[in-house]
């Protein structure tokens, strides 16, 4: 059983006549803030409120002399995103990383779109050029020509 769960039924047991005991108020607790800061009329809610934060008296509050001073052009080189192609072309131009046709080839074939629009054209089929001339005309030829001869 729970710490919470004993407590309740303790208190149920403890009732003494239908009264039951009053608990603590936050009221005690307010007090005791009231005794941590001075009496000043001005600004005693805020107070209190910062008093009650997480943290409360505890945090500290900075100063100038907590502060570090930075000129705004280091700022300003900070936030710039570095340029990280110098680094990405000696990766790609290093030896030890070169992939083989084949590899980039599938790459390129599976990386292509689903749609017909992405999909390179089929390489067209070009028939065979016929001839004008048959096997007769060239044989006649053949003869007319080495007969002069």
């Amino acid at each position: 059983m729970s710490a919470s769960v004993i407590r309740r039924g303790l208190d149920l047991f403890s009732e003494k006549d239908g009264v039951k005991r009053k608990q603590k108020k936050s009221s005690c607790r307010k007090s005791a803030l009231m005794e941590q800061i001075s009496s000043d009329k001005q600004g005693v809610q805020r107070r209190i409120r910062r008093l009650q934060r997480p943290g409360g008296s505890a945090r500290s509050t900075n100063t100038v002399k907590d502060k570090h001073i930075r000129s705004a052009l280091d700022e300003y080189r900070k936030k710039q995103k570095k340029s990280q192609l110098k680094s990405n072309v000696e990766y790609f131009l290093a030896a030890d990383h070169k992939t083989k046709n084949r590899d980039t080839r599938k790459i390129v074939q599976q990386h292509s779109g689903r749609r017909a629009c992405d999909r390179p054209d089929p390489p067209a089929s070009t028939p065979e050029e016929q001839s004008v001339f048959t096997e007769k005309d060239f044989q006649k030829f053949q003869k007319e020509y080495f007969s002069k001869l």
